[in-house]
C-alpha cells in the first residue's frame, strides 16, 4: 500500500443502527475502488469487515473492522462499526480516531435509535463532524426527502441534501452533485457523467440554496458577503461548508444504494473532496511527568503519538494493537514508549490492515491508521509515544456493563484455560469485565447484554478451546435476628483418657444496624467461665456466623453477650467451649425470630418521556420504591430502590420497553428484610441443595 501525506487521508467511521447496511456499504466501496474482484455478502459470510468466525455465523458485525481505500489520490480509512447495542464499546474506540462519522439510516426506515446514538457519541467526540448516508435507496417505498426532514427535526437544521437522488426504489439510477452541479449515472466502477435531468431544477435550486445559506452561516466574513446580496463563489462556499462541518453546524445527506452500486462513487468522491484530513486536528493531551494540559498538532514535523484504539486478540498470530498515529512518523524502527504503563515497547512487525488481511508498511504518517503486532504491555485507551517528548491521551471511555453471568468451565480442570481465554478476551473488548466475588466465589462475566455474553461464551470456545456454562449469578442474601433470646450451649463428651466439657449461657440480641455483622460481649462475672476460655467462645462463634440457621447464607446485626456458664477443671479445653459456642448459636438463633436479608440496589433509569408509565409499572412488578423524577440531558431520570434479585434481566427488558432509548445504572444500597413468601422460596431451594450435596 503506497505511503499517503497527512493532508490525502480521510478517516471515516460508519455508524447507525443494525441492519442499516453499513458493512455492505464497506464493501461497496471496496469493490468500486477496485479493491477486491467481486462484492461479498453479509450473509454469506464473505466480506472483507466481517470476518470473524461470530460475525460469519451470525450475520452480524461485531467488531469494528478497518478497511482503506485508495481513491483519487487519497486514502479513506473507513471503519466499519457494529450496529448493535450489545456491541456499542467498539463504537468508542473508532470515534476517537476519525475526523468524520458516517450516520447509516435506511431510506424507508429513516431515523432509528441506532442513529439517534450515533448522533449523540459523535457529538461528544471532539474533532468530529457528521454526515448521514441515506443507504438502502434501491427499496421500495424509500424516500429521500422524507428522510432528509426527519434528519432534521430530529437532529439539527443544519441537515442539509449534499447530492439528491435521481429516482427512487427500483427506479434509483444515479444522483446530482449540488455543489458541483454535475448528475451521475450507473453503478459502482461503471458510473459516468449525464445531463443534469431538467425536472430536477428546481429541487436542485432550493438544495443549493439551503447549502449556500448554510455555508455562509458558518463564516462571519461569508456570512456579511450574503447578507449584502453578493453571490458566493464556489470555493467559498466550499470553505464554509468545512467550516459548518467543523463546528457542527452543517451536517451534509448523500444518497446511496450500497446493493446496486449506484452513488457509492459520488460517495467516496463526497468524502474524499469534501470531508476533512487530519491536516487541522488539534489533539488536546497532559504531559505525564507533570499532568499538565499540553496540544499536540497533526503533523509529520511534530514528535511521535499514537493512540492505541482497538485491540485483536489471535491465538496463531498473537496481539495487534490499532494505531491512529496522531503526530509524527511511525516506522518499523520506531522506538515506541508506552506513556500509560510507563514502560518502553517493542513491536514485532508495523502493518496496514485490511479486514484480517495484513499489508507490511514502511512508513506510517501522520493521521494515518495502522496496526502493531505483539506489544507486552499495551492495551486499547494506551498511548505510544517518543520517551524524549512524552504524552498522554485521554483514555477511551467505555460503557459500564449492565448484565452480569457467572461463568465457569464446561468440564473440571478447564479452569485455567477458560479464564486465560477471558484474559485474552478483555484485551480485546474493555467492554466486559470480569471479576471474582468473594463471597459467592462465583467468577462474573459482565457485558452490555446478552448477547454480548453468548459471542463471548463463543468466542472462548472458537478461539481458545475453552467450553464455558453461563448461569444467574448467586445473590448475596443475609440473616439476622429480629428478638432477643437467652440459651444455653452445654457440651459434654466422654471417651477414653481427657473428656469434653463446656458449657456457656449467651444471650443473643440484635444489634439493628445490618452494617455492623458481630458485636461479642463479655459480661461474665465470679470467673464461671475462666478467662482464658473466653476468646475461644468468641472464637467459635464467629466461625460460625458465616452460615446462618434458615438457608445457609452470612448471619449480620448480632450482638452476642456471655454471662454465665460452668467449666471441669480437667475436661474443659478450648475446644470444648468453641464447641458450645456453636450449640447456642445455633439453637439461640432458631429461636430469635430468623428472617432473611436481600441486597437492595440503587438504580436510576433514563429514558425519554413516552415510556415513563411503562417503566413506573415495571418497576412495581419488581417490587422497587420510586424515590424520585427528574429531568437530565433532555430525557427523564427515574430514581428507585429494588431487590437484587429482580434485575438479573432488565438490562435485556429495559432494551425490549423502551425500543432500545432506555439506559440506566445500578449500585448497591443496602440490605433490608425480605418478604415471607419471597423468602420461603429461596429457604426452600437452599435446604434442597444441601439435602443434595449431602
Amino acid at each position: 500500500m503506497a505511503e499517503f501525506a497527512t493532508k490525502d487521508i480521510r478517516n471515516i467511521a460508519l455508524l447507525g443502527h443494525g441492519g442499516e447496511g453499513k458493512t455492505t456499504l464497506t464493501e461497496a466501496m471496496l469493490y468500486a475502488a477496485g479493491l477486491i474482484d467481486r462484492q461479498g455478502k453479509v450473509e454469506d459470510g464473505s466480506t472483507v469487515s466481517d470476518y470473524d468466525p461470530e460475525e460469519t455465523k451470525r450475520g452480524i458485525s461485531i467488531s469494528a473492522s478497518v478497511a482503506p481505500i485508495e481513491w483519487n489520490g487519497n486514502k479513506i480509512n473507513v471503519i466499519d462499526v457494529p450496529g448493535y447495542f450489545d456491541f456499542i464499546g467498539e463504537a468508542f474506540g473508532a470515534l476517537r480516531v476519525v475526523e468524520t462519522a458516517g450516520i447509516v439510516v435506511g431510506g424507508v426506515s429513516g431515523v432509528t435509535v441506532g442513529a439517534e446514538k450515533a448522533w449523540a457519541n459523535a457529538g461528544k467526540t471532539p474533532n468530529v463532524a457528521r454526515m448521514f448516508i441515506v443507504n438502502q435507496m434501491d427499496r421500495d417505498n424509500a424516500d429521500y426527502n422524507k428522510v432528509v426532514e426527519e434528519l432534521r427535526s430530529k437532529f439539527s437544521t443544519g441537515v442539509v441534501p449534499l447530492v439528491l437522488p435521481i429516482g427512487s426504489g427500483a427506479n434509483f439510477r444515479g444522483v446530482v452533485n449540488i455543489l458541483q452541479n454535475k448528475a451521475f449515472e450507473g453503478a459502482y466502477k461503471k458510473w459516468k457523467e449525464i445531463p443534469v435531468p431538467a425536472e430536477m431544477s428546481a429541487d436542485i435550486e432550493n438544495a443549493m440554496a439551503e447549502l449556500t445559506e448554510a455555508a455562509a452561516g458558518a463564516d462571519d466574513d461569508l456570512m456579511m458577503k450574503y447578507l449584502e446580496g453578493e453571490e458566493l463563489t464556489h470555493d467559498e462556499i466550499v470553505q464554509g461548508f468545512r467550516a459548518g462541518m467543523k463546528d457542527g453546524s452543517i451536517v451534509p445527506v448523500v444518497p446511496v444504494s450500497a446493493l446496486t452500486g449506484v452513488g457509492v462513487a459520488t460517495l467516496l468522491n463526497t468524502i474524499a473532496g469534501y470531508m476533512h484530513s487530519p491536516t487541522h486536528t488539534v489533539y488536546e493531551a497532559v504531559n505525564p511527568k507533570n499532568d499538565e494540559a499540553v496540544e499536540r498538532p497533526c503533523s509529520d514535523s511534530e514528535p511521535f503519538s499514537a493512540f492505541v484504539f482497538k485491540t485483536i486478540a489471535d491465538p496463531f498470530v498473537g496481539k495487534l494493537s490499532l494505531v491512529r498515529v496522531c503526530s509524527g512518523k511511525l516506522t518499523s524502527g520506531t522506538a515506541l514508549y508506552n506513556a500509560n504503563a510507563e514502560k518502553a515497547e517493542k513491536a514485532a512487525g508495523l502493518y496496514f490492515l485490511r479486514g484480517k488481511k495484513q499489508q507490511a508498511a514502511t512508513t506510517v504518517n501522520a493521521g494515518d491508521i495502522a496496526a502493531l503486532s505483539k506489544l507486552s504491555f499495551t492495551a486499547s485507551g494506551d498511548t505510544l509515544c517518543d520517551q524524549a517528548n512524552p504524552i498522554k491521551y485521554a483514555p477511551i471511555a467505555y460503557p459500564e456493563p449492565c448484565i452480569s453471568k457467572a461463568i465457569s468451565a464446561a468440564k473440571q480442570g478447564e479452569e485455567d484455560k477458560v479464564f486465560s481465554g477471558l484474559s485474552r478476551l478483555m484485551e480485546e473488548d474493555p467492554s466486559m469485565k470480569v471479576e471474582k466475588n468473594a463471597e459467592t466465589t462465583e467468577t462474573l462475566l459482565s457485558g452490555q447484554g446478552e448477547l454480548h455474553l453468548d459471542v463471548i461464551r463463543n468466542k472462548l470456545a472458537t478461539k481458545f478451546g475453552a467450553n464455558a456454562n453461563l448461569a444467574d449469578p448467586r445473590i448475596p442474601y443475609r440473616e439476622t435476628i429480629r428478638k432477643t433470646v437467652s440459651v444455653q450451649g452445654r457440651h459434654k463428651k466422654q471417651t477414653g483418657g481427657h473428656g469434653q466439657f463446656g458449657d456457656v449461657w449467651i444471650e443473643f440480641s440484635p444489634i439493628g444496624d445490618t452494617n455492623v455483622q458481630f458485636e461479642f460481649e463479655d459480661a461474665v462475672v465470679g470467673g464461671a467461665v475462666p478467662r482464658n476460655f473466653i476468646p475461644s467462645v468468641e472464637k467459635g462463634l464467629r466461625e460460625n456466623i458465616v452460615k446462618g440457621v434458615l438457608a445457609g447464607y452470612p448471619m449480620v446485626g448480632l450482638h452476642a453477650k456471655l454471662y454465665d456458664g460452668s467449666y471441669h477443671p480437667v475436661d474443659s479445653p478450648e475446644m470444648a467451649f468453641k464447641t458450645a459456642a456453636r450449640i447456642a448459636y445455633k439453637k439461640g438463633c432458631a429461636d430469635a425470630s430468623p428472617c432473611l436479608l436481600e441486597p437492595i440496589m440503587h438504580v436510576e433509569v433514563f429514558i425519554p418521556d413516552e415510556y415513563m408509565g411503562d417503566i413506573m409499572g415495571d418497576m412495581n412488578k419488581r417490587r422497587g420504591r420510586i424515590m424520585g423524577m427528574d429531568q437530565i440531558d433532555g430525557q427523564q431520570r427515574v430514581t428507585a430502590e429494588v431487590p437484587m434479585g429482580e434485575m438479573f434481566k432488565y438490562a435485556t427488558d429495559l432494551r425490549s420497553m423502551t425500543q432500545a432509548r432506555g439506559s440506566f445504572t445500578m449500585k448497591f444500597e443496602r440490605y433490608e428484610e425480605m418478604p415471607s413468601d419471597a423468602a420461603k422460596k429461596i429457604i426452600e431451594s437452599a435446604v434442597l441443595e444441601e439435602d443434595e450435596d449431602e
